[in-house]
């Protein structure tokens, strides 16, 4: 059963990092989803796409798979620009700003 290792992006909705650091091993579904016609709900027969394993390095990630016989494809993380100005919205709060904030 195939899997793939990566590194989860930030989200979208917030510009800390968190859930970011560790590698992640998900196994691909075998099947497609179905919908249930009673009730419309999405479902699926695959248990395997239920686990998400979670490690600390890419490396380790790679161990645990290639030991259990798991072929898994690691995808690269992206890494963010450079010029992303230090501080924030909240700088413009800080108590060591040297002149009052105004519109």
């Amino acid at each position: 059963m195939p899997a793939r290792i990566y590194r989860p992006a930030k989200t979208a909705m917030s510009s800390g990092t968190a859930k970011t650091l560790e590698w992640v091993l998900e196994y691909t579904p075998d099947e497609p989803r179905a919908v249930d016609p009673l009730m419309g709900w999405t479902s699926s027969a695959d248990t395997q796409s239920q686990v998400r394993l979670r490690f600390a390095t890419e490396q380790d990630a790679r161990d645990y798979a290639e030991s259990n016989g798991i072929d898994a494809i690691v995808t690269k993380p992206k890494t963010r620009r450079a010029n992303i100005r230090p501080g924030g919205y909240g700088e413009n709060f800080a108590t060591s700003r040297r002149g009052a904030w105004t519109h």
